[in-house]
């Protein structure tokens, strides 16, 4: 486990760790405050929410005070379209996305086609309809290259949880018996490589702060990066006596964790 003053980027969840809905969770104002006067340390916002681009969590942010700079924010769904760049460069998608995601997608230069795609992409889809899921069970039991940008099945929300990816996931799966070939949130690697090659950071020098044990925590070890827990959100104290994953370390909330840090 590394000591804390050997981190040198720390990524922060939002829901659950940083805001809950329209608001802003205690302690991370504080966090911020501390990382800014801290030399040597930084953050970067990675969300494994893909429904909303970089754009939508930046104004977001602003609206509770904070001004950052567009590389501030990171997405599954920015960190999907590296990997298609890397990985399938000049294909056409078929993207499951909701229009934010599609404008991410169009804007970062891939090409969406619905018609004859060479790869889909399941995101996070507030928007989705029927005919969506549909045509992309016809896609994959075709048998393209099927991407998911995470697997959480709930989104914290103000007062409970809304579904997440992690449910079409399961309807794709029974209706096609196939589970995405590559899925590149939290807790997979995919997510962490793609902020440090945003960062020029080394996986070494990176903690990943959140409050779900599965994703933020999980990612941890497979990406071999330091794990912090906040117990502002999805976890209680009390989820971890049974749990096989466990983070590095523990803290109530980001003020406890900037406090650390100072």
């Amino acid at each position: 486990m590394k000591d804390l003053k050997d981190i040198s980027l720390f990524l922060l969840d939002m829901d659950g760790t940083f805001y809950l809905g329209d608001q802003l969770l205690p302690g991370s104002r504080e966090f911020v405050t501390i990382m800014e006067e801290t030399p040597g340390k930084d953050f970067l916002f990675l969300t494994n929410n893909s429904s909303k681009s970089r754009e939508n969590y930046l104004k977001k942010l602003s609206k509770m005070g904070f001004d950052f700079p567009d590389d501030k924010v990171m997405t599954s769904g920015e960190a999907a379209i590296l990997y298609l760049k890397k990985e399938l460069p000049g294909k056409k998608v078929y993207l499951v996305g909701t229009p934010s995601l599609e404008q991410e997608f169009v804007t970062a230069g891939i090409s969406l086609d619905s018609k004859n795609p060479d790869a889909a992409v399941l995101g996070f889809d507030t928007t989705l309809t029927y005919e969506k899921l549909w045509r992309l069970c016809d896609l994959v039991r075709e048998g393209l290259p099927y991407i998911a940008t995470h697997p959480d099945f709930n989104c914290p929300i103000e007062g409970g949880f809304m579904p997440d990816i992690g449910g079409m996931i399961a309807f794709v799966k029974a209706c096609t018996g196939r589970e995405p070939d590559v899925v590149i949130g939290k807790p997979n690697r995919y997510i962490a490589e793609s902020a440090s090659l945003k960062t020029g950071v080394p996986l070494s020098q990176i903690a990943m702060v959140g409050d779900r044990l599965y994703t933020d925590i999980a990612i941890g070890k497979v990406a071999g990066i330091t794990s912090i827990l906040v117990l502002s959100g999805e976890t209680a104290k009390e989820d971890l006596v049974h749990s096989e994953v466990q983070p590095d370390y523990i803290f109530s909330d980001l003020g406890a964790l900037g406090k650390a840090i100072k």
